[in-house]
């Protein structure tokens, strides 16, 4: 992409009433643009790492056997009835809204019912499962106080992935094939050094422990205990001396932390599909409960977590497996020879399959090389009379100090 087809420009201030890091970065880059409170919109560069970072989920969920699906939006009330959860007064923040004709639906606040009902039409015999369907979709909360720029939010994106197995063991089994998943997308995100899983609870859905995703963060929401040797967590709501016995911990090999959760999974046992009627026969002709389990990831919160997390006084500072582009050429003058060599450079990167966003406009080269800090992109090049002239061209990291000369053929084989 050339910036002289790009709308979006940086800018110097993010609004005045935005107090989050990660908001006012990716509002100043020109990655989001805020609707409302807790509503923003995803620009094209924002877009792209918001897509970079769903590539990364969807690939993990897939390896596992995850099948993906797009669910509606608009809901029915009859199968939240059928699950008592259309009137639960916990369920505080459903956007719910009428047709013409007065008929209430839901709007996505949550997908088992909607998957349940869907999967009643194929699965009947214990040949079909395990099976898991995912999703990457938007959902809407009414939250009371939207805050934190992308970590809190009343329109987020979500994968919010389901698991249909045939009894306890073959659940526990898939359920850690999908908690080894997380933590390689983590891993792949660059945060899972510092995101550890963490026992949480199981609410109405389970007796048992659900887990938490929870990145250590000093903007964090949530209080943690971790024990880092054995790269392990819980949630201040389970932590209780009887709590820590059942999950093989000491508490003063606890330390505690702040951070943000940007996944969860938990076991739902038979609770949804029991109450919607969904069963599977046996190998001896006998119907039998399916047990499920629910496994979420924040896309658009992750965006913000990133944000926040790697940024410096210049701006973001994107890991390359999610950045918007890996380079960001910048052309310094309009000589015809500076032109042609910026142009064959920026096609034979692109031909390498590198991703480049080439600053082909007439800014003066300290915006450019403002403006490539503040989208945080990792690589710089720059091509300007007297690189052209030298035969060589700056290359910089988005770290590094110093830039250094490289030729034109050397900075494709170094960036492919």
């Amino acid at each position: 992409m050339r910036t002289s087809q790009l709308f979006t420009k940086t800018r110097k201030q993010a609004p005045s009433d935005e107090t989050a890091i990660n908001a006012q970065l990716l509002i100043k880059a020109g990655f989001i643009h805020k609707e409302m409170a807790g509503v923003y919109a995803f620009l094209p560069l924002g877009k792209r790492v918001l897509d970079n970072i769903a590539q990364i989920i969807r690939e993990e969920m897939n390896a596992v056997g995850g099948q993906e699906v797009q669910m509606t939006t608009l809901q029915p009330k009859d199968i939240f009835e059928k699950t008592d959860r259309w009137d639960d007064a916990k369920v505080d923040n459903w956007f719910k809204t009428k047709l013409a004709n007065g008929t209430e639906l839901g709007m996505g606040l949550t997908h088992e019912e909607p998957i349940v009902d869907a999967l009643s039409d194929y699965i009947q015999s214990y040949k079909d499962l395990p099976l898991s369907v995912y999703q990457i979709q938007s959902k809407f909360r009414n939250e009371l106080r939207a805050k934190s720029g992308l970590l809190r939010g009343r329109e987020f994106l979500m994968k919010d992935m389901y698991s249909f197995s045939r009894d306890q063991a073959q659940h526990d089994e898939v359920y850690e094939q999908i908690a080894a998943a997380y933590v390689r997308v983590f891993d792949r995100l660059g945060i899972g050094d510092f995101t550890y899983r963490t026992y949480a609870d199981g609410g109405i859905f389970t007796k048992r422990f659900s887990h938490e995703y929870q990145t250590l963060s000093d903007v964090g929401e949530d209080t943690i205990y971790v024990d880092e040797a054995k790269k392990i967590a819980v949630n201040e709501e389970v932590y209780t001396d009887e709590n820590l016995e059942k999950m093989g911990l000491k508490k003063e090999d606890l330390v505690q932390k702040r951070a943000v959760e940007v996944g969860n999974i938990f076991p739902l046992e038979s609770k949804y599909t029991d109450a919607l009627g969904v069963y599977y026969i046996d190998e001896n002709g006998k119907q039998q409960p399916i047990i499920a389990g629910c496994y979420g990831i924040g896309v658009s919160r992750l965006v913000g977590m990133l944000a926040e997390h790697f940024s410096d006084d210049k701006g973001l500072v994107w890991p390359e497996a999610v950045a918007p582009f890996k380079v960001y050429l910048a052309r310094l003058g309009d000589d015809e020879a500076v032109v042609a060599e910026a142009d064959k450079l920026y096609n034979n990167l692109t031909t390498a399959g590198v991703t480049v966003l080439y600053d082909d406009s007439d800014k003066r080269p300290g915006e450019k090389f403002a403006d490539s800090e503040l989208m945080g992109i990792p690589y710089r090049v720059v091509v300007s009379g007297r690189t052209v002239e030298g035969g060589a061209h700056e290359l910089k990291g988005r770290l590094e100090s110093e830039a250094r000369l490289v030729s034109s053929d050397e900075i494709v084989k170094a960036l492919s």
